[in-house]
């Protein structure tokens, strides 16, 4: 399975049946300027909550896609009338696919629509895909029900975890939430693009490094197959 990325917290996976993209925000990313939305393939959009920085390009990848998007109640119900194929979910929820399965997990976060209508409870998605184990914790603070996680599908390969501080948990916070969810793996997400997330990257790999956990930048656009992390 491969997993790309495309900036922010936007990310692909691509299984051997489905390809994957959560979080999409591209086109108001300078940083991902190089990435064309038109060029994009999937089969499903999940949503991990309802900010402008996580929703912008649903609709877009949505229609060119004919995706079926996955999210909260709320947020399904909003794209649902919008007269998209949803998938609505709540904390806790179990959903099976051809590539394996999906649990929404709880984040610590807010979740309100640009026009400032709510938006539900933000998530995570702890997923089973082609026989991997992904954890995607989607903006979050560091929680005790990270705990949890290992519990579910067993050993976690690889944790998408946020790192830019000041609107999801730093890079420390991340350090605790990797030896919380038991793995060795995580993939940065959620930093840079804004001056408020700026992240000094080898001070951020050291730090995983000295808990014997190794964090890994992909750049925007780059992807790496899943069988990397052991």
């Amino acid at each position: 399975m491969e997993i790309v990325y495309y900036g922010h917290g936007c990310f692909c996976f691509k299984t051997s049946t489905s390809k994957i993209i959560i979080d999409p925000f591209i086109t108001a990313n300078e940083l991902a300027k190089e990435i064309n939305i038109n060029d994009i393939k999937t089969d499903y959009i999940f949503l991990t909550h309802a900010h402008f920085d996580h929703i912008l390009d649903v609709e877009a990848i949505a229609k060119n896609n004919d995706a079926t998007i996955l999210a909260n109640v709320e947020i399904a119900r909003h794209y649902e009338k919008l007269g998209f194929k949803v998938i609505p979910m709540n904390i806790g929820g179990v959903k099976k696919f051809d590539f394996g399965r999906v649990k929404m997990v709880s984040a610590v976060h807010s979740s309100t629509f640009p026009d400032g209508m709510y938006g539900g409870l933000a998530a995570g998605f702890l997923m089973k895909m082609d026989g991997k184990v992904v954890y995607f914790s989607g903006d979050t603070a560091l929680t005790q029900d990270m705990k949890n996680l290992p519990y579910v599908y067993g050993y976690i390969d690889v944790a998408i975890l946020p790192v830019g501080n000041t609107f999801t948990m730093g890079v420390y916070d991340a350090v605790a939430a990797a030896k919380f969810v038991k793995t060795r793996n995580v993939i940065a997400s959620h930093y840079d693009t804004f001056p408020e997330i700026k992240v000094h990257k080898e001070k951020a790999k050291h730090a995983f490094l000295a808990d014997e956990k190794h964090l890994t930048f992909l750049p925007i656009g780059g992807s790496i197959d899943i069988s990397k992390f052991v």
